[in-house]
């Protein structure tokens, strides 16, 4: 059957695998650090990539590149690159697309490492960056500079759902010859393709949805044409932030059932916004499906089904979240999202504490901020061990008032 005519959920099954020798219907997995060649001429071909074929695993590797094409098939991309981590991704980008001198405009609004990787170590390369709300297009407009030349959009944000709309972006950096790179970790491609919608690199943190099993660590990029796919290669070489054939291999296997998952990371996820927003311990919350979300009509728009992810603060702040996260038995505290099982944290005193409070702050990152992965389990058990954790924070913020009195 063509391609073209088969459902994502089939491609999601299918693609990146091809035949093999001894037929299986598994890639293998190539661990090996080597490759043999049939003759010095061989080599020497290979090394002046006249002949394809495989050198060294840090350039390339069956395994690996069987994954590669499956994410870059469900991305709608011309190729990908798997990488060590999802910074190992980013960095990677930023380290082919800028060079000393260049300006980047990046999402306020993003994951603390992300944030932190552009405010030093690329700065100190002489690359400046504008931090900006890009769920606003004007904000966006005005941090344009004559040397901008990467706009770094997570739709939705990190941690606090922000959603930015691509198209849009995409037109007004191309307007400029600006490039537009998505991370599209919170949405993965089964339910978001930027690619599609104007952007020109989407970068991943395998670790997360598209593995979907919290045993991996792991990136990727994405790109769209043969030229910046080269460009990219030659700065993964160099800095050797591959991804290795087990990792792979994995992330390969967690992509068969990516749509099975995000189907039902939305479905629960969707009820238990819905029960936090009615609860009276909390103060609001953030969750893409809701219509009380800022941006609403934006995730509608580019969004095929509102993702697993939850933000939302209760009416006791720090306190209140802390004693939630001090109280859920069903749900893992634990940093890192995507994975089967649901997990709760703290982005001000985890994930994103390296951003520090002003730009925390700057971003919507409240102290009582807490985020939420919603996982596959039934969702009656989610709700109910919210519920009690709820119930324990109330009680506790009514005995610290008598105290006080």
């Amino acid at each position: 059957m063509e391609d073209s005519k088969i459902g994502f959920d089939s491609k999601c099954v299918h693609a990146g695998v091809e035949e093999y020798e001894f037929g299986p219907v598994v890639p293998p997995i190539y661990q090996t650090s080597t490759f043999k060649f049939k003759s010095a001429e061989h080599g020497a071909a290979l090394f002046r990539g006249e002949e394809e074929g495989y050198i060294y695993t840090r350039m390339k590797n069956p395994t690996v590149e069987a994954m590669e094409k499956a994410v870059a098939h469900l991305e709608n991309g011309y190729k990908a690159l798997g990488c060590g981590s999802g910074m190992a991704a980013i960095h990677t980008a930023f380290a082919s697309l800028l060079e000393s001198g260049d300006h980047v405009i990046c999402s306020k609004a993003v994951y603390g490492p992300t944030a932190t990787l552009l405010s030093t170590i690329m700065k100190k390369f002489g690359v400046k960056t504008d931090f900006v709300h890009t769920s606003g297009i004007e904000e966006v407009k005005n941090a344009i500079k004559p040397n901008t030349k990467v706009i770094y959009v997570e739709t939705p944000g990190n941690p606090t759902l922000e959603i930015s709309d691509i198209k849009e972006i995409a037109e007004l950096a191309h307007q400029n010859n600006i490039l537009l790179v998505v991370d599209n970790t919170f949405m993965s491609p089964a339910l978001q393709r930027p690619l599609d919608l104007g952007a020109d690199v989407v970068v991943h943190s395998l670790t997360k949805f598209l593995n979907g099993h919290a045993d991996v660590v792991g990136g990727v990029i994405v790109v769209k044409d043969e030229e910046e796919y080269n460009k990219m290669r030659k700065t993964l070489n160099q800095l050797g932030g591959v991804i290795d054939p087990l990792n792979a291999f994995l992330v390969h296997r967690g992509l068969k059932t990516l749509a099975l998952r995000m189907e039902r990371h939305s479905k629960s996820a969707q009820k238990i916004a819905e029960f936090l927003e009615n609860h009276s311990q909390v103060k609001w919350v953030m969750y893409p499906g809701l219509k009380s979300h800022p941006q609403y009509q934006i995730g509608q728009k580019q969004h095929i089904d509102s993702g697993g992810m939850i933000s939302f603060e209760l009416k006791g702040g720090v306190d209140a979240g802390r004693a939630v996260m001090n109280s859920v038995k069903f749900c893992q505290l634990a940093v890192s999202l995507g994975g089967v099982e649901t997990l709760i944290q703290h982005p001000a005193s985890m994930t994103h504490h390296s951003m520090g409070k002003e730009a925390r702050e700057a971003a919507g990152i409240t102290d009582g901020l807490v985020r939420l992965s919603v996982g596959i389990e039934n969702v009656n058990d989610i709700i109910s061990d919210l519920e009690q954790a709820l119930k324990k924070a109330g009680e506790t913020a009514t005995h610290h008032q008598e105290e006080l009195a």
